[in-house]
């Protein structure tokens, strides 16, 4: 059975490349726009096998959704997807519970390798 991965972000451009590159790799792949919209649907009973967020979105940034998805999900493996290459950011994003980090832009076959490497089974 293909693996499920959520990707959060409010780039349209962003979402489509990222989901084309691991929908060719074999995954399933459902989105969202911004921090806000990805918790409801983890709280409908959304159960990715690994989430792949970007932390500088409205309504809820990447680094308060990580927060909040911890509660439900706690063993799902969380990438923060971002253009920041500040050790601050990455810092803040560990301790809400990110497993990784990636720095935008991020070419395919470096985006497949950290998944293989935090995804159980990938």
């Amino acid at each position: 059975m293909s693996k499920t991965i959520l990707i959060i972000d409010d780039s349209p451009t962003i979402l489509l490349s990222v989901k084309m590159t691991l929908e060719k790799s074999g995954y399933k792949v459902e989105t969202a726009k911004d921090g806000l919209e990805a918790l409801s649907r983890v709280k409908a009973g959304l159960k990715p096998d690994l989430i792949i967020t970007d932390i500088n979105m409205p309504n809820m940034n990447g680094i308060e959704f990580i927060k909040n998805a911890r509660t439900i999900l706690r063993f799902t493996p969380i990438l923060a997807l971002t253009t920041e290459s500040q050790t601050s950011k990455r810092d803040e994003a560990k301790k809400a519970g990110a497993t990784g980090w990636l720095v935008k832009p991020t070419g395919s076959a470096d985006l497949l390798k950290v998944i293989e490497q935090v995804m159980p089974g990938a």
